[in-house]
C-alpha cells in the first residue's frame, strides 16, 4: 500500500511538472511586464543603478496603463501602417521599373525589402 501511495504521489508531482513546463509563455501586458522584469535583474547583476531605476518606471508605467486592448490595438495599427509603407514602395519600385533606371530600381527593391522587414517585425510584435 506505501509503494503504491508513494508511486501515485511521485507521477501526480511529474504530470504536475509536465503541465507546468508546458504553459503557453505570457502575452500581451504580461510578456511586457516579464521583459522588464529580467531587463531589472540583469541591470542589477551588472551594477546598472540609472537603467535600473529608468526599467523600474517603466515597469510602473506598464503595470499602471497597460492593458492587453489597448496594446493590441497599438501594436495592430502600427502593422497597417507598415502595410501601407509596403504598399508605397511598390509603387515606387513599379514607377522605377517603369522609367527603366537600374539604379532608381536597385535603391527601390532595397527600400521595399527594408519596408517589408518592419512589416515582419510588427506582425511578429501582434503575436506577442
Amino acid at each position: 500500500m506505501r509503494h503504491c501511495t508513494a508511486l501515485l504521489l511521485t507521477a501526480g508531482l511529474a504530470l504536475a511538472g509536465i503541465a507546468h513546463a508546458t504553459e503557453a509563455p505570457p502575452t500581451g501586458c504580461a510578456a511586457k511586464r516579464q521583459a522588464l522584469e529580467a531587463r531589472i535583474e540583469q541591470a542589477r547583476a551588472h551594477g546598472n543603478e540609472a537603467q535600473v531605476a529608468g526599467l523600474q518606471r517603466a515597469l510602473t508605467r506598464v503595470r499602471t496603463y497597460c492593458t492587453d486592448d489597448g496594446l493590441r490595438q497599438d501594436r495592430e495599427a502600427a502593422v497597417e501602417k507598415r502595410r501601407a509603407e509596403v504598399r508605397e514602395r511598390e509603387a515606387e519600385l513599379r514607377e522605377a521599373r517603369a522609367k527603366g533606371d537600374a539604379g532608381k530600381i536597385a535603391k527601390r527593391e532595397a527600400k521595399l525589402a527594408e519596408a517589408r522587414r518592419e512589416l515582419n517585425a510588427a506582425e511578429a510584435q501582434l503575436q506577442r
